[in-house]
């Protein structure tokens, strides 16, 4: 059993660590100021578009997809450490390389569902980032843990389709440059469970779509990256020619998608677990109480001491994980993939809590990345299926086995 990773793995994280170093750490500080001077904008800032420009000269682009289809060519276990990577700012390293959520998994459904046409039209563009997308899954109406439930009716007219429903946490659609929105409602709703569902692209600007308000998570708006939006469908009518795959293949198409986005999510919460222990280790240097360093605590060292064992265990999970993807396949991988899903955003948590409480106010307000860290790694608890649901569904598992 060889635990190193190979030379392809080694140059791109190194080079992607690099970059990271050299031109994303130090562009925190240049985005906020960004930010604060257009608050009322959603657009992409002026940094990112630089930061990507750089990233696509140094080959940094698209590492998500087969070289084949406009990525860089990386397999799962090849890409998750560069993922890591990006981890460690969250708001500008995934869209500097292009990879960005709900991006990277559109477009994963346009390259494996799309026909011609559609990757032409939408795919394309995607992969130039002269677009952004949004993904209009989740409902306020019922309880989308469970997407059966989805209400949203996507109904047959001729040569059309039309939309009505009202969706909501559609990350990115409140940025005007998402120009189509990935929709999933039912087509049949006496159809069998599974089948009932669709997915159908829509156009931002179809008659019919409208923005209902921005949302925000602890206060947080995602402003930098188009925020979180609730969208309503008011019999928006588009082309059939915009359904993904055929009629009932929506549920399978979620599962398809939301696998790697998971694997994906997971690997970028261990880097920003990275980055709140390398705070960590720092202000208990540097910080005193009671005539000692912090470090000098007990109670300090173990947390840091439990931070690394957490993540070292659920970083090897996470490789197991992304390798059984490679080798066979993601319905084959899913205990796995539910169980980095359940164990990694909780055990980052708790380093994110710990990491907060060792800076005191500090920790609670905008002087360091902690308090949105945590904000971030506790949402992803609740996205793409809550603990939960994931923790049922693999007990069940285990039970058959």
């Amino acid at each position: 059993m060889d635990f190193a990773p190979d030379a392809t793995t080694r140059d791109v994280t190194a080079r992607a660590h690099a970059f990271l170093e050299e031109h994303v750490l130090p562009a925190e500080p240049v985005l906020d100021a960004q930010l604060a001077a257009t608050p009322d904008e959603w657009t992409v800032r002026p940094v990112v578009r630089e930061l990507q420009a750089e990233a696509r000269a140094q080959g940094l682009w698209n590492l998500f997809l087969p070289g084949d289809h406009g990525g860089a060519g990386l397999t799962n276990l090849q890409y998750a450490p560069v993922a890591e990577v990006t981890g460690w700012s969250p708001r500008l390293a995934p869209p500097a390389f292009n990879c960005a959520a709900p991006d990277t998994g559109n477009m994963e459904v346009l390259n494996d569902f799309g026909t011609p046409a559609q990757k032409e039209e939408w795919l394309e563009p995607l992969l130039d980032a002269r677009i952004r997308s949004a993904f209009c899954m989740t409902e306020p109406e019922v309880a989308s843990s469970d997407a059966t439930n989805i209400g949203t009716r996507i109904r047959r007219d001729g040569d059309h389709y039309v939309i009505t429903g009202r969706k909501w946490w559609s990350t990115g659609a409140m940025n005007p440059d998402a120009a189509v929105f990935i929709v999933m409602g039912k087509t049949d709703p006496d159809a069998a469970r599974h089948r009932q569902q669709s997915m159908i692209l829509v156009p931002r600007d179809t008659p019919g779509v409208r923005i209902v308000r921005p949302l925000t998570v602890f206060g947080y708006d995602d402003r930098d990256h188009g925020g979180h939006a609730e969208v309503a469908f008011d019999d928006a009518r588009v082309p059939a020619s915009h359904l993904i795959a055929g009629e009932g293949d929506g549920f399978a198409i979620a599962q398809a998608r939301l696998g790697p986005g998971r694997i994906h999510h997971c690997m970028r919460a261990l880097g920003m677990g990275e980055r709140a222990l390398a705070l960590m280790i720092d202000r208990a240097s540097a910080r005193h109480a009671f005539g000692r360093a912090l470090a000098e605590q007990g109670v300090v060292r173990e947390w840091i001491a439990e931070a690394r064992i957490q993540l070292e265990s659920l970083r090897l999970l996470v490789l197991k994980t992304a390798w059984l993807m490679d080798t066979v396949g993601n319905r084959n991988a899913m205990t796995e993939i539910q169980a980095i899903k359940i164990a990694v955003p909780r055990a980052v948590q708790q380093i994110m809590d710990r990491a907060i409480q060792l800076h005191g106010g500090a920790g609670v307000s905008s002087d360091t990345p902690l308090a949105e860290l945590y904000a971030g790694v506790r949402s992803l608890r609740i996205a793409d299926g809550p603990d939960e649901v994931h923790l049922s569904s693999l007990g069940r598992a285990q039970l058959r086995a």
